[in-house]
């Protein structure tokens, strides 16, 4: 079992950071609405990217596929957990066999981890002109952005996308608290 992170309001949750080799896991650690840092977003050198995963951000549990780096957060008493698999949907069932859920959620963006919320007007059409996009997709799905990345986000095609590959996977979709 993952240690569980006691929260300002009282309530329980589970932050994770996560190693260069498991870039795939951190954004499904996001989709399911987890803080999830990952090492290859941070302004760390690659070479000392071992010092400080083993004894810094020590309020998240870290996640490796690295024995060494395993060895030595364990020897400093690290909250870390090993993970085996090279795919990412083996992975997601190995950390999932620790209590964790991957329910999507449209919380976190995927690609920095920032809080999701919904859009202005003005921020809606910026993004849609950028992208391409001629239609006002507010109008069929309910949007959410993020503000650091400048992105759009709804439940599309995609989204249908990721609920099959969880279900491929075995991956428990019921709600439950995290």
């Amino acid at each position: 079992m993952l240690l569980k992170i006691l929260t300002r309001g009282g309530g329980w949750t589970l932050k994770f950071i996560c190693d260069r080799m498991l870039g795939k896991l951190a954004k499904w650690l996001r989709i399911a609405g987890y803080d999830t840092l990952y090492v290859g977003d941070l302004p760390v050198e690659i070479e000392l990217e071992d010092d400080i995963l083993a004894s810094n951000f020590n309020d998240r549990i870290l996640l490796t596929k690295d024995k060494e780096l395993y060895k030595k957060a364990k020897s400093v008493n690290r909250n870390v957990f090993l993970i085996k698999s090279n795919e990412v949907g083996n992975q997601l069932k190995e950390v999932e066999s620790t209590g964790v859920r991957f329910i999507p959620v449209m919380d976190r963006c995927s690609v920095c981890n920032e809080f999701l919320r919904i859009p202005a007007e003005s921020e809606k059409w910026e993004v849609l002109k950028k992208e391409g996009i001629e239609n006002d997709l507010a109008e069929e799905y309910e949007l959410w952005y993020c503000e650091h990345c400048k992105k759009l986000y709804w439940k599309g095609s995609h989204w249908e996308n990721m609920i099959k590959f969880l279900q491929k996977h075995s991956i428990n979709l019921r709600k439950i608290n995290k």
